[in-house]
């Protein structure tokens, strides 16, 4: 037996700052190096960013990309650094280069691409066709990425029957809700039937739409779990890892089809101390959030933090209307950069109500940020007389309502482009889904932070922020109030659509699990509920094409996840 120590550095890379993402491996390689470690490991795509989408159809792009590699290469000691980068050889590779004392010792091409939901590697990127393994000082290893390791028969089992006593798999695994648990049952199976230790490494922060949630973890060779790294944080894991080097409990076989794939045996000469000065335990780990809520605030933080910051905003202005869902991106926003840079914008209309205004001044309060108020009822009384004519003989409907959801939005753009202030738009998903949301209105703005998360959980993170904070953060009658729009007298969000706790589990039904319109009708939800549904939301896709885009919590949000054509006839009911 053998003990190797391990670095895991789970970064937050940005995407196409390669000289910044650079500047944090080399920073973190002296870390690393000083901690005594044999290998020193970074996620996929860790210098580029993930994902890099066409930038890596630019062919400076790749080039600057190899240009960076190389001058981390010259920082690289005695360790051995595994590092993830877009290769270039006969086409573009989703690749890890393996680094030792200032040379490139191999690069490892990524050989299952995804191209499903969010991910498009088959756009870019050619399989690889080798499965090598490493021999350092009689310790052997294999390098693969994120997806390779998913596959049952996949490249995993080819090294191990090569001979690999550890498995060192590098990440970058969006976030969805309780993925984690997924991922830590693959793992464990992995690890048991093939008898290899296993290091995953995952990537940490927000780029567009997708949050990166870290949690990294390390497994040994019977499957049992050693060792995690923080959620939803930066983290440096460094462990002592005992590998058994007999290969006597190897269980699995390589099938005969994973025989064709070429396995090298390269050595790279690193002693790997028997005794060291100090050891370093194995750090406690607690349990993740057992509370979805706990697990889902966090990862809007994270993205709402990254995408303001790494656009180059410092301040967010928000429309706060006394509800729910304006409430809640108010207390995320708080969160993510600090009270002293979110600024409330409440504009009351005609229709708003004693107790919005009263909500409204507790959260600001509660939550210690400024608000200006701008009352719309003048704007909205000059539109109404600019289209009296217009309108002549026609009673208002939507269109009334709609003027003062788009009196809003300029408002708030108006203040954007003034400031320099990002509008953190407050639709959820629920509202998405079914279009009950005002293009160019209350739908305007350059970020949607809640627009993965159904109204029923947006009430669920809001108790679990409160409790957090041991006090009503969010004002306790924002929680208990029917939603409304309040464009209108007397208007309830039920007025168009079925109860949240009705709606939203059809919602999942239709949108996320592509249930059939039969499984959607129950003795809550009967065939009329369940058509005007369907119907709803097919006939919104064309607004939600033109919303900001918005963190992905869900297994299938919109956008890459869901991508239906707007001009469409095709009926399921």
């Amino acid at each position: 037996m053998k003990t190797v120590r391990l670095a895991l550095c789970q970064m937050n890379p940005t995407v196409g700052d390669l000289q910044g993402n650079a500047g944090k491996i080399i920073a973190t390689l002296k870390k690393t190096a000083a901690a005594g470690a044999d290998f020193a490991v970074f996620p996929e795509l860790a210098l580029t960013g993930y994902p890099p989408e066409d930038l890596v159809l630019k062919p400076q792009f790749v080039a600057d990309n190899i240009d960076a590699l190389n001058r981390i290469r010259r920082h690289v000691g005695d360790q051995v650094v595994i590092l993830g980068f877009v290769d270039e050889a006969v086409g573009l590779y989703n690749a890890a280069a393996v680094m030792h004392k200032g040379k490139t010792v191999d690069v490892y091409h990524k050989i299952h691409l995804p191209n499903y939901g969010v991910f498009d590697e088959n756009r870019y990127f050619r399989p690889g066709e080798r499965c090598p393994v490493y021999d350092v000082d009689g310790v052997v290893f294999g390098i693969n990425i994120c997806e390779d390791i998913w596959f049952r028969h996949g490249p995993v089992v080819r090294q191990a029957a090569a001979g690999a006593h550890l498995i060192l798999n590098i990440n970058a695994s969006p976030y969805h809700m309780n993925k984690h648990r997924t991922r830590i049952e693959m793992l464990s199976e992995r690890a048991r039937d093939n008898g290899v230790a296993i290091a995953y490494l995952n990537m940490v922060g927000g780029q567009d739409e997708l949050v990166f949630d870290g949690h990294s973890v390390v497994f040994d060779h019977t499957g049992n779990f050693i060792t995690a790294g923080k959620q939803f944080d930066e983290d440096l894991i460094m462990i002592d890892l005992p590998l058994h080097t007999n290969r006597s409990h190897l269980t699995a076989k390589c099938p005969r089809s994973l025989k064709k794939i070429p396995v090298d045996r390269i050595v790279i000469p690193h002693a790997i101390p028997s005794v060291r000065k100090k050891s370093i335990p194995v750090r406690p780990c607690g349990d993740l959030p057992v509370e979805p809520e706990a697990e889902v605030y966090q990862a809007l933080v994270m993205g709402t933090r990254d995408y303001i910051r790494k656009n180059g905003f410092r301040d967010v202005c928000i429309g706060l209307s006394g509800g729910i869902d304006s409430a809640v991106v108010a207390a995320i926003a708080v969160d993510a950069i600090g009270r002293e840079h979110v600024h409330g914008v409440f504009m009351p209309s005609p229709f708003t109500s004693r107790a919005s205004r009263e909500d409204v001044g507790a959260l600001v309060k509660n939550l210690g940020i400024n608000c200006t108020t701008v009352p719309i009822t003048p704007l909205y009384k000059a539109y109404l007389r600019t289209f009296r004519k217009l309108f002549v003989g026609l009673k208002p409907d939507t269109t009334e309502e709609n003027i003062q959801a788009r009196i809003r939005g300029n408002i708030l753009m108006a203040m954007s482009n003034k400031f320099g202030w990002l509008v953190l738009t407050t639709g959820n998903k629920s509202e998405m889904s079914v279009g009950y949301a005002t293009l160019y209105g209350d739908m305007a703005g350059g970020f949607a932070v809640i627009k993965d998360v159904p109204k029923t959980l947006v009430y669920a993170i809001s108790a679990w922020r409160n409790l957090q904070a041991g006090s009503p953060l969010i004002p306790e009658r924002i929680l208990v109030k029917e939603p409304t729009a309040e464009l209108k007298d007397n208007q309830k969000d039920t007025d168009s659509l079925p109860p949240y706790d009705i709606l939203d589990p059809v919602l999942k039904a239709y949108i996320e699990e592509e249930k059939s319109f039969a499984e959607l009708i129950s003795s809550r939800c009967d065939a009329e509920c369940a058509r005007k549904i369907v119907r709803l939301v097919d006939l919104s896709e064309y607004k939600r094409r033109q919303s900001p885009p918005g963190i992905k919590i869900t297994e299938r949000a919109f956008g890459k996840d869901r991508r239906f054509p707007i001009t469409n006839r095709y009926k399921s009911y």
